[in-house]
Formats: structure tokens, C-alpha cells, sequence
């Protein structure tokens, strides 16, 4: 596979090494400034910066080529939607996150918010019930807040319907260079739960944009 990495930071060169560890050729390094070459890659990824995402995407479609795009804090939802309507197959894989744990980590806050709400409706809505909260702190170089992973979960709590799901309180911390950690809290007057995901570096969210890489290029 061929790819061509839009964003040639410290994300990029994580994707560099891990496609070039499993197999795949890096034929363009495209950062701010460079000529928009994508010499003939099959896919593209893209880690850029919300104010600069969408256009990138779309000078990737011009030449035909799908992109795998992680940068967050633009509105990507609407150019999926476009891209469902105008593709006869997908173009755009976006995610708020790609590391294969935070994808578990969903799945886990899903699973908790549904459970708050099936197994104790009068909890997760009346008053002493339980309250969801979500605190997530990142390294001082990022760039929206809250991040787009705290997006995420809190959209997926939402969707549960509970009435105290509506407006889910967000901390964003920014300190050092944390590569990201995520904590869902649901507190009550009894107890309280709280679900963590702590990342160690870049290299999961790296590794889970190549292998997005991949299987968009095998639904071609």
C-alpha cells in the first residue's frame, strides 16, 4: 500500500514508522507550506489542524485518492455526510480517535450509560440519581478543547435518551505533554463510578490510523 501522510509532525512520523514497519511504502511527506504532491499513493492520512482539515480532504478527493483523517475540532460529520451522498464507495474514514483501546473505551461508556439507564431508570433521571461528568486532560500543544474524543463519549451518553444525559459537564485540562487521558464519572449521593482510558503515547493512535488505512483500501 501506498501513502501519502498530510501533517509531517510528530503524529506523522508515528505513522511513518509503523507503515514502514508493516509492509507499506511512504511516497509523500506533506507539511504546511509543500506542494500538494500525493505521488500516486492509495490512500492518504491526514493529522492536521482544524482550521486546515477539510480543505486538505478535499485536494485529496480531487485526485481520487480515499483519506483517513484524525484531526479534530472541525465539523467532519457533514463532509461524511457528503461524502455518502457523492461516492459510490467511502473516501473519508474519520474518527475522533483511532487507537484501537479508545474504540474499546466507547464501546465501554456505551455499554455503562445503557446499563445506568435500563437497569435503573428512576436513578439515571431523578433527582440523587446518577449524574455523568467527563474530564480529559492533554498535552499543552493541542489545539481544540474539549477534545473531540470527549465529544464523543459525551454524544454517546447522550444518545441513551436519560434526561440528565442532556447537558454532560466537560474538564479540559492542558498540561505538559500528556498524550491524552479520558475519565467518565457518574456520581450519586451513594457511590460513584468512574470508567478511565490513559494513553501512553502516540503510537495506538498511529497504529489504529494505518490499520483504517488498510481497510479502506481493501474495500477498492
Amino acid at each position: 500500500m501506498k501513502i501519502a501522510i498530510i501533517g509531517y509532525g510528530k503524529m506523522g512520523h508515528m505513522i511513518e514508522d509503523i507503515a514502514h514497519e508493516r509492509g507499506h511504502e511512504v511516497v509523500s511527506r506533506i507539511d504546511a507550506g509543500d506542494v500538494f504532491e500525493l505521488n500516486g499513493a492509495d490512500v492518504a492520512i491526514e493529522f492536521t489542524t482544524p482550521a486546515t482539515a477539510e480543505t486538505n480532504v478535499r485536494k485529496i478527493w480531487e485526485q481520487g485518492i480515499p483519506v483517513v483523517c484524525g484531526t479534530t475540532g472541525w465539523d467532519a460529520q457533514t463532509l461524511m455526510e457528503e461524502d455518502k451522498r457523492i461516492h459510490p464507495k467511502p473516501m473519508l474514514v474519520w474518527k475522533s480517535n483511532f487507537s484501537v483501546g479508545v474504540n474499546l473505551f466507547f464501546k465501554m461508556n456505551r455499554w455503562l450509560a445503557e446499563e445506568i439507564m435500563h437497569l435503573s431508570p428512576a436513578l439515571s433521571q431523578g433527582e440523587g440519581g446518577y449524574k455523568p461528568s467527563i474530564t480529559e486532560i492533554h498535552h499543552i500543544h493541542k489545539l481544540d478543547k474539549p477534545s473531540g474524543t470527549a465529544k464523543t463519549l459525551a454524544e454517546d451518553i447522550r444518545n441513551t435518551g436519560t434526561a440528565v444525559c442532556r447537558n454532560i459537564p466537560i474538564e479540559s485540562i492542558r498540561e505538559g505533554e500528556v498524550p491524552g487521558t479520558h475519565e467518565v464519572k457518574w456520581d450519586s449521593e451513594e457511590d460513584t463510578i468512574i470508567i478511565t482510558h490513559v494513553a501512553k503515547g502516540r503510537r495506538g493512535f498511529a497504529l489504529g490510523a494505518v490499520l483504517a488505512a488498510e481497510e479502506i483500501c481493501n474495500h477498492e
